[in-house]
């Protein structure tokens, strides 16, 4: 019958932390504690489930320098995040990688009271090279991007032709640094690489790595996403199961999005991303900010809310405090929970926007 899926617990109420007022809760009664921001809309893969070359091509216009938040501009809002709840920040893009200076501005977030966690999401393709910096920077954790080890399925994927050992080695090199614990995600497409699953996991089981396993989701419209292409998670947890025996674990905290799997013959952990066929909305705690400073309280969301006016208003901070209650109290969203024909066509923001 194969393994069932474990059930998370509501969130939990922490202690406010350093810098912290009362913590923002949305109408749904679920606290914000985790804060996504997106440094840059470029990314130098054109991967076709998020950025596909005949929409992204040589005429494609990218957002200006100058209508980009600086960093100064970044580290500003992030106070205010954190005295509403955030305690983690994740650095996205497009690639974030690719923005100058990145690692500045991981050494600001880092150095900020009530700031816990700064991670980074990245496509592995300068990691070998940076990893060092951000380490020594401040970055406690870093997600390489990874859906085949097979050059031919990756190249198709990432439709540069990138190869594999390129990411490998900066996995390799985040590691030996000490950015650990590594997750890496893989985005499965039926047709495309669900014949990967069994290699990915062999791969990386035993070397302390998490590999996470996400269905592939309906995020804005230029994938051209179909409902036949999404590969369940439960299947992907059978597939692996028959070859390497697992057994479920409980969420590390509240609002983790990856249900957790371990091998029973203690070789590490697997996780799986389910948010089309398992959605995890009544547990969401995470804001999104695209690189020119719009939020957005939905990966599905179909408006943002400009605070890049907001900061460059000269506006105190306690304007955007009250600001950004008022946007996080009136949050209703569940799109995972409610998806279907009705909500096909509402005009979503695209991944590639806001960082997945």
């Amino acid at each position: 019958m194969g393994i069932q899926l474990p059930v998370v617990s509501a969130p939990a109420r922490p202690s406010p932390g350093v810098g912290r007022t009362a913590d923002a809760r949305d109408t749904l009664g679920r606290p914000l504690r985790d804060l996504r921001i997106s440094v840059t809309d470029r990314c130098n893969f054109r991967c076709v489930y998020c950025m596909p070359k005949e929409l992204y091509g040589q005429g494609y216009r990218f957002l200006p320098s100058a209508e980009l938040l600086d960093f100064e501009e970044i580290v500003r809002l992030v106070r205010v995040f954190v005295r509403l709840g955030v305690h983690k920040v994740r650095l996205t893009g497009g690639e974030p990688l690719i923005r100058p200076g990145i690692e500045r501005l991981v050494q600001m977030l880092a150095g900020l009271d009530g700031v816990d966690d700064v991670t980074l999401t990245t496509n592995g393709s300068l990691l070998a090279s940076k990893a060092a910096a951000l380490q020594a920077a401040g970055l406690g954790r870093v997600t390489v991007s990874l859906d085949s080890l097979r050059d031919e399925v990756f190249g198709q994927m990432n439709d540069v032709r990138f190869p594999v050992s390129r990411v490998l080695d900066g996995i390799d090199r985040a590691a030996a640094v000490g950015l650990r614990p590594i997750k890496v995600n893989a985005v499965v497409k039926r047709g495309v690489n669900d014949a990967d699953v069994l290699d990915l996991a062999r791969h990386f089981r035993g070397t302390g790595h998490t590999l996470r396993f996400i269905e592939y989701m309906d995020v804005g419209h230029s994938n051209g996403w179909q409902l036949d292409e999404v590969v369940p998670a439960a299947e992907i947890v059978d597939r692996i199961d028959a070859i390497f025996p697992l057994e479920p674990v409980e969420a590390e905290y509240p609002g983790e999005v990856a249900t957790r799997y371990r091998y029973r013959d203690g070789a590490g952990e697997i996780g799986m991303i389910a948010s089309v066929t398992r959605p995890f909305c009544g547990d969401c705690t995470r804001a999104r900010l695209s690189a020119e400073g719009f939020l957005y309280t939905c990966l599905f969301a179909t408006e943002g809310h400009d605070l890049r006016r907001l900061v460059r208003g000269d506006k105190e901070d306690e304007v955007i405090e009250g600001a950004l209650r008022d946007i996080w109290g009136a949050r209703s969203d569940r799109y995972s929970e409610l998806r279907s024909s009705a909500t096909a066509d509402l005009p979503k923001v695209e991944m590639s926007y806001i960082g997945g």
